[in-house]
């Protein structure tokens, strides 16, 4: 009896501070720069990865005990000699990571493009520290995958292009055993499929699994864009042959028409409970009319089996907002402050560099984050003075408070949001007053300058849909709208941003000279609704 006095106080608790256990989840459940997510569970934890590109620490790992709230508990990419992503396009760098766990060890695997290409890290503790890279040079395409037969023995997966083609875009899947202790791949090399139809396009993201005594090969299909797609593949013996199903693609939208809010479902992962469900996680791009300013997110469904084929979201076929959440006891994460008032040693894990610092342009002390000016400008292919957070919502407010003074001409500090070295706005701070900047499509341009003789000076961004304004000002209470409102196209996917996400955050330059002067940010925040 007093146990069911317990369990009804506790009951109450809950149900008196609004957190009652909820029967949904919202997808996305990574919102915001999450592209190529990778998933595997060790007892009733869960771990995911997602590709990171140029940005810096690399390769997040995020932790869920329930399929839905997740955090970053660390990155594997966190050491400067690790990889060197100077000189790298945005859209390059770490390509999909997936992520496996087998006797004891965690292993990544990925692909740095257009720098080394292939190569795998191990980990006994998936919050690091991460072994270095041990290259593949001989591992071909992109998208590597590992499996492990029952026999103890790795299998490698990837695609690749370099062939005569038969139709146009066409690409190959392969295996190949990857030899642990030599850190090689050995023996045959066999192409598994080229995709589900005669027609098909960019095989790519291979994930081998055994599944009551069969090997299914599920993979994405039709390219990052509109056309992605998921597709599934049978055998019975691991080396093939892989037979379509019938029912393929598993997971597309792109029967859906243009108009469709959520497009490019694909590069899915399987993941079973400890209860015995089956969930899949896939990137998809929830679109604004034709834009697209979060980019590739990562969203969820659950999965079962007919006639060892997997159904997506069985009974739907198409993936919506709000879906019934798994089987799990539900585990919130405790929740991101809003503002950050830099009052840590070090940064939090919300924060990222775009390439890998060469030497230490910030410091935190006093309750501010510092940044000496460097010569570098976010326009060229190396690191330079920049440090962004993920934006995650249709509709946000980013605000800082700034302290910078110069007499140069050259000297700028303030606020950046950016997609790429081609795609971003910059609010700036300079010698004479605020000024907007504006680069799409290679084009850089000022938008508006303002004159503006103060010291400290707060300066904001508001998203809205596709609309953004920005704004400045002596207090809060009185902010100055700088510019038209502008629209989310030079943070949307185009020929240049492609691949990557969108960042907010704080940006100091001081345009091809050197300096010594610095910027001064007494906070950072961002406030969402949700969307």
């Amino acid at each position: 009896m007093r146990l069911i006095y317990v369990l009804f106080f506790i009951s109450m608790s809950f149900a008196l501070k609004g957190q009652e256990i909820p029967k949904y989840y919202d997808n996305p459940v990574l919102s915001g720069f999450n592209p190529d997510p990778s998933i595997c569970r060790v007892n009733n934890d869960y771990y995911m990865v997602t590709s990171s590109f140029t940005w810096y620490p690399g390769i997040p790992i995020y932790h869920s005990k329930d399929l839905v709230n997740w955090e970053v508990i660390g990155h594997a990419i966190d050491r400067p000699d690790m990889i060197d992503m100077n000189g790298l396009n945005d859209n390059d760098g770490i390509w999909a990571v997936t992520i496996r766990y087998h006797n004891g060890i965690f292993y990544l695997i990925t692909t740095a493009h257009k720098n080394g290409e292939n190569f795998y890290i191990t980990a006994t503790d998936p919050k690091g520290p991460w072994s270095a890279p041990v290259w593949l040079k001989d591992a071909a395409g992109i998208d590597p995958s590992l499996f492990w037969d029952d026999d103890g023995r790795c299998y490698y997966t990837g695609n690749f292009w370099d062939f005569k083609k038969s139709w146009p875009a066409q690409c190959a899947v392969w295996m190949q055993e990857l030899d642990l202790s030599q850190g090689k791949l050995v023996g045959e090399r066999k192409i598994l499929t080229y995709g589900h139809a005669n027609n098909a396009t960019y095989a790519e993201g291979p994930h081998i699994y055994k599944i009551d005594g069969k090997y299914l090969l599920l993979m994405a299909e039709g390219g990052s864009s509109y056309h992605h797609a998921i597709t599934a593949h049978h055998s019975k013996s691991l080396w093939g042959p892989y037979v379509a199903a019938k029912v393929n693609p598993v997971l597309t939208h792109r029967h859906l028409g243009s108009k469709c809010p959520l497009q490019a479902l694909g590069h899915a992962d399987l993941v079973q409970t400890q209860k015995g469900e089956w969930y899949s996680v896939f990137l998809g791009k929830r679109m604004l009319n034709e834009y697209n300013p979060l980019a590739r997110e990562t969203f969820m469904c659950k999965v079962e089996f007919e006639d060892f084929t997997p159904i997506f979201n069985p009974g739907m076929g198409m993936i919506l907002p709000k879906q019934e959440r798994p089987d799990l006891p539900w585990t919130p994460v405790k929740a991101k402050p809003a503002r950050d008032n830099f009052d840590s040693p070090t940064l939090s894990s919300e924060w990222y560099f775009v390439r890998i610092p060469k030497k230490a342009f910030h410091n935190l002390a006093n309750g501010q984050l510092t940044l000496t000016l460097q010569p570098e400008i976010v326009d060229s292919l190396v690191n330079s003075a920049m440090i962004i957070q993920k934006t995650k919502h249709h509709q946000f407010k980013a605000t800082t408070l700034l302290n910078f003074q110069t007499k140069k001409d050259n000297e700028q500090a303030g606020l950046i949001l950016y997609r790429t070295a081609n795609g971003y706005y910059s609010l700036l701070k300079d010698k004479s007053g605020i000024v907007l900047i504006k680069k799409h499509l290679e084009k850089k341009e000022i938008i508006e300058h303002i004159p503006y003789n103060k010291q400290e000076v707060f300066l904001s961004v508001a998203v809205n849909g596709t609309e953004i304004q920005f704004s400045f000002g002596e207090t809060q209470e009185h902010m100055i709208n700088i510019g038209s409102i502008q629209n989310v196209a030079p943070l949307s996917d185009n020929k240049f941003n492609k691949f990557n996400g969108t960042g907010v955050g704080v940006y100091a330059t001081s345009n091809g000279k050197q300096s010594r002067n610095k910027a001064l940010y007494d906070w950072f925040e961002y406030i969402s609704d949700n969307n």
